[in-house]
């Protein structure tokens, strides 16, 4: 049993946003929690959480919600204004008081220091705040492992996820670009470490081909990121017009498709709405018998899907890393930056575009070339694969060390695999 030298089990808590139907955010929690159960089994973990009441059935650990509002959603309307100006105020302490309980927090990847999809600084960006700073304060080790981060426009968001960074006791990011986001945010990063995304070192099913006609499409409520509000629904109404149009000339020259979505709030209704606009457009296409549009119940189920299909092209960031993962040939439609560095490492830097501003004939240009080099492209995403997987497996065996260590062993470095005495 792994304990400190005062003789208490070592406790660990995790925090994001998990339990809400988000693939990427669940693929997080699944490969940090896969390395603590391995490495570290007699460890107590429990989450702090939006989705809290998901996380004991999903991943059988205990949670307590993000923020003191979530026991309240279902409060009469006229309450629910000042309940959740009364959480502002509660969920500082509340914080506090979780953080206190632990020897260390986590936060397992995801987009955490990002504003690439629309939020608020009083929000999430809030939240991780108020994480590092309880860390300081109560001398709790905060981690934020593989994070992605972006260079953020709005200065209350921008100072907010800054100082969460500085203040965290290990920082590490999913590449290159979001450490450069950090540090142009104000935070040194010298001492910092670039690793793949932790879904990377989660295990997938055996390698298969898949049906070269079936064509995986992953789509997403895209509506620009949080610098684009004033021109969301144009951004919306075009990308949904584009997405259209390619699934019709895929069913029009004889490939299947099977939509993805990431987000199972919102993604499946625009799966939806582009069904209904091929339906309508071209009756002669039998779309009951060749789309498919069902949600997954798991990361490791929208890996068995995704082994299905022959090739992918996708907004959602978990859907290109996935298809990456089973070594399939993929197109990222991407709407943040941080899809070049995905697909650059992968040897797939050519087949990337933006959501906010694609071209429909360069994507059927795509497609087709992907389909003629299929036989160079698997063998270099393997190759990249176990790469990946390598390196996710020395930043848990530092981690263990740099969180975990008995204590005696020093101060804790920013470098892994360093100890300072």
């Amino acid at each position: 049993m792994i304990r400190r030298q005062s003789g208490r089990v070592l406790r660990v808590g995790v925090f994001g946003i998990f339990g809400t139907g988000n693939s990427g955010n669940e693929a997080s929690l699944d490969a940090m929690l896969s390395y603590l159960r391995a490495s570290h089994p007699e460890a107590v973990i429990d989450a702090m959480s939006s989705g809290f009441t998901q996380l004991p059935i999903k991943h059988r650990i205990g949670a307590t919600p993000l923020a003191w509002y979530e026991y309240h959603e279902q409060a009469p309307r006229p309450a629910r204004p000042i309940l959740k100006i009364c959480g502002k105020a509660i969920d500082p302490v509340r914080i506090v008081l979780w953080v206190r309980t632990h020897d260390a927090v986590i936060v397992p990847g995801m987009g955490v220091l990002e504003d690439t999809t629309p939020l608020h600084a009083y929000g999430f960006p809030l939240a991780m705040f108020l994480l590092a700073a309880a860390g300081r304060v109560c001398r709790v080790k905060v981690a934020l492992v593989s994070v992605g981060a972006s260079v953020v426009k709005k200065r209350a968001t921008r100072f907010l996820f800054s100082r969460c960074a500085s203040m965290a006791a290990y920082r590490s990011y999913r590449d290159d670009y979001s450490m450069q986001a950090v540090r142009q945010g104000g935070v040194d990063t010298a001492g910092d470490r670039v690793y793949p995304d932790l879904a990377f070192s989660l295990p997938v099913p055996p390698y298969d081909s898949g049906d070269p006609l079936l064509v995986g499409v992953g789509v997403m409520a895209y509506n620009g990121g949080n610098n684009d509000q004033a021109r969301a629904a144009e951004l919306h109404s075009v990308y949904l017009d584009k997405m259209t149009t390619f699934v019709r000339w895929l069913l029009e020259n004889g490939y299947h498709v099977r939509f993805f979505g990431g987000d199972d709030l919102w993604d499946y209704a625009i799966a939806g709405e582009i069904i209904d606009r091929v339906r309508l457009e071209c009756p002669y296409i039998d779309v009951t018998a060749r789309v498919t549009a069902e949600p997954f119940g798991s990361y490791a189920d929208l890996l068995r899907e995704l082994n299905r299909v022959g090739t992918m092209v996708a907004t959602r960031y978990h859907n290109v890393l996935g298809a990456l993962k089973l070594c399939k040939p993929t197109i990222a439609i991407g709407y943040a930056q941080k899809f070049v560095p995905l697909m650059e490492g992968m040897g797939m830097g050519e087949f990337v575009q933006f959501a906010d501003s694609f071209d429909g004939d360069l994507l059927i240009k795509q497609f087709a070339a992907i389909q003629r080099r299929r036989a160079e492209l698997v063998p270099e995403l393997a190759r990249c694969n176990a790469a990946n997987a390598e390196s996710l497996a020395q930043q848990f065996a530092a981690l263990s060390v740099l969180l975990f260590g008995e204590e005696g062993q020093g101060e804790v470095s920013r470098d892994p695999g360093k100890v300072l005495n």
